[in-house]
Parts: structure tokens; C-alpha cells; sequence
């Protein structure tokens, strides 16, 4: 006996709830939504639809991979940012509603620049904030960039996004940690941008199984206290930033004080930390002084 959408969807949303996973029926909807290869609205407006055998068979699939704890977005491959579609795998952390305030701090001090951008962007991941930037700066269609990564799974990634939103022939992709197979006197950008790891080793284990179990640790992990990636570029950006050149990177909700402690004001002024929407300090805005 076939079973209609809208019934598959219940079972699915009481299922998911009994295996601990947050919005059970949102999230059952979107996986039908995966399993039918069509979007949300479709599933709203034929839900007595009856499902093929193929279809429920696919749509199980899902559903038991979800109740495992795999993120909704590694079982579709895909996580909208700042408004785009982004390809996302788990060799790459999914990006953060809050990591679009970096995004916009980025822009916000690319305005009235005399000349196309230059920017870097350590850590790229699948990309997101570097080629959201290059997108959004629509009045340098010019601008270029570098992104580094020290996993080449996850520029492989990143090159795929980058060919998605068409910025592909703007963008160099590079295999380093942080900036070591860079060569300051030959790259300096106009702007650094990173999303670091900076969760503390204690905290890694206390983090929910979706984050903890399935996202790269070493996307997430910093060191004792969180911090390790951090005091890297605060030390090594310099060195490859233009005089007056910006660098914009996220921090932890409670890092702003050491954060700010560890800040040279000999070579930067800290411009702010801006609050994300929930008010926890997570976006450090410098620049280096000329």
C-alpha cells in the first residue's frame, strides 16, 4: 500500500523527534523535498500525493541517515548563504547564519576603494565567504582573490562553489596552513578574511553529535583554549596586507576579551567587534596601520 506525502512526512517528523533531532518536522520536510529532487513549495502543495515504492525507498534513506545525527545538509549536499546556494560536504564545515556578519563587515570596508580588491581568505572551506564577497562586490566586477585551505578535499569544494556563482577565473585556490606556502613579497591584499577554528579542546566533546560526530574537527578545534588559529593571523597577516589593508575574522562567543588582549596595537587599530543578531561578540574587524 502506497503512502502519501503529507503521511510520510508525519512518520518521518515523530521518528526524527524520537532520535533527538531539533525541528523534526521542517527537517522531515526538507528530506522528502531531497528525496522527491524538488523544493519545498512542490511538497506544500501535493501533499496526498502518493509516494513510488523508489521514491519512499529514497526518502527511508535519508531519513535513517538524519536520525543518525548527519547533518540535513551533508545528506543534501547543499546550505544557502547570504542568499546563495553553496555545495557542501563533509570535508567542510556548513556555514553559519552568524558567519554572514563577517560577510557584510567585509563589504562594508571594501566601499569607496579606489581600486579592485585584493582579498585572501584563510581557511576557505567550501568557500563561501570569499567567493559571497567577490559576488557582492558588484561595483569591482575586478576584484580577485586567493583562498587557502589546509585540506585539498575541501578546495576541491570550493573551486566547485566558485564555478557555481561564476567566479571561478577570479579566485586562485591554494593547499597551506595559514599562510606558509604564501610569499609576502609577492602577494599583499587589500583585505584578509578567515572563519578560524576556535573551539577549545575541552568543548569539542560537549558540542551537539550533529557538529561533534560529523563536521572536520580540525575545522573546529583550536587548541586549549580555542585561540591557536587566532594568534597565528594576528601575527602573520600583517605581512601580507597593503599599509591600511583590513583583516576580518569570526571569533567564539567568549573570546572578545582575550582576543582584544592579544591585539599589537602597534600594528593594528581594532576597529570593533560587531555583535551577531544573538549579541555575542563574533566579528573582528582591524586594520593594519600604514
Amino acid at each position: 500500500m502506497s503512502t502519501s506525502i503529507a503521511q510520510a512526512i508525519l512518520e518521518a517528523a515523530h521518528d526524527l523527534r524520537g532520535a533527538g533531532v531539533p525541528d523534526a518536522r521542517r527537517e522531515a520536510g526538507s528530506l522528502m523535498a531531497h528525496a522527491l529532487k524538488r523544493d519545498r513549495s512542490f511538497i506544500l502543495g501535493h501533499a496526498d500525493d502518493q509516494l513510488t515504492s523508489e521514491e519512499e525507498a529514497s526518502f527511508r534513506r535519508y531519513l535513517e541517515l538524519r536520525m543518525t545525527g548527519k547533518p540535513l545538509q551533508y545528506i543534501t549536499g547543499n546550505q544557502e548563504f547570504f542568499g546563495l546556494n553553496f555545495e557542501v560536504t563533509p570535508g567542510v564545515l556548513i556555514p553559519r547564519p552568524e558567519t554572514e556578519l563577517l560577510v557584510e563587515t567585509a563589504l562594508k570596508l571594501m566601499v569607496g576603494s579606489e581600486q579592485p580588491p585584493f582579498i585572501c581568505d584563510v581557511g576557505t572551506g567550501s568557500g563561501c565567504i570569499v567567493i559571497t564577497v567577490l559576488h557582492e562586490l558588484r561595483e569591482f566586477p575586478e576584484a580577485s582573490a586567493v583562498a587557502i585551505d589546509i585540506s585539498e578535499a575541501a578546495l576541491e569544494v570550493a573551486q566547485r562553489n566558485a564555478v557555481r556563482h561564476s567566479v571561478n577565473d577570479r579566485v586562485e585556490f591554494v593547499v597551506s596552513d595559514c599562510f606558509t606556502k604564501l610569499n609576502p613579497g609577492q602577494l599583499q591584499f587589500d583585505l584578509i578574511v578567515s572563519n578560524p577554528p576556535y573551539v577549545t579542546e575541552d568543548a569539542v566533546n560537549g558540542l551537539q553529535r550533529e557538529v561533534r560526530d560529523f563536521e572536520p574537527r580540525w575545522a573546529l578545534e583550536a587548541g586549549a583554549d580555542g585561540l591557536s588559529v587566532v594568534r597565528r593571523l594576528l601575527t602573520e597577516a600583517a605581512g601580507f596586507l597593503k599599509a591600511a589593508g583590513y583583516l576580518v575574522f569570526e571569533i567564539g562567543f567568549d573570546q572578545s576579551e582575550a582576543v582584544t588582549n592579544m591585539i599589537d596595537r602597534k600594528t593594528w587599530e581594532l576597529l570593533d567587534i560587531h555583535n551577531d543578531l544573538q549579541g555575542i561578540p563574533r566579528t573582528v574587524a582591524l586594520k593594519k596601520h600604514s
